[in-house]
């Protein structure tokens, strides 16, 4: 029972790490737009935001199907689950673009070459959209946990 309740927490508390660190990350592209912010707050964030991900997928997926909830019968029949993993599909999906960058300002910096802030200000609203998207997964989190069922 102990573990049950420390994945949870654990979960959870990665939940409340990415939303802080992804409004961060988007905070920080928009004050490197703006002239008056650094990268290395930006990969900072990004590094953080990455650490939460890596501790979702691994505590999420022990939860949903490692035995230690509900079991994956239940997980693959609620429909919050699959809303939960339209979202995180999302979230994805909208992480190639700032990630693929990231990597480049990572590999520059270490050679001490310039790199390419033109995006910033995209990656910022890029990257308050998934502080939603996470938002919205907690929701669905919160609505599987009390057994909301719809039909």
């Amino acid at each position: 029972m102990l573990v049950h309740w420390f994945l949870a927490a654990v979960h959870l508390l990665a939940f409340a790490l990415g939303f802080w660190a992804v409004v961060t990350r988007g905070t920080a592209f928009r004050r490197l737009a703006a002239g008056t912010g650094e990268a290395r707050s930006v990969l900072i964030a990004d590094n953080l935001w990455g650490i939460s991900a890596v501790i979702l997928l691994i505590t999420g997926g022990m939860r949903a199907f490692g035995g230690y909830e509900k079991g994956a019968d239940y997980y693959l029949h609620q429909p919050l689950f699959h809303l939960k993993m339209a979202l995180f599909v999302c979230i994805l999906l909208l992480e190639v673009a700032p990630m693929v960058t990231l990597i480049k300002w990572r590999i520059a910096l270490g050679r001490g070459a310039a790199i390419d802030t033109s995006r910033a200000k995209q990656f910022a609203r890029i990257s308050h959209a998934e502080a939603l998207l996470v938002l919205l997964m907690v929701v669905a989190a919160t609505g599987m946990a009390r057994g909301v069922a719809f039909g």
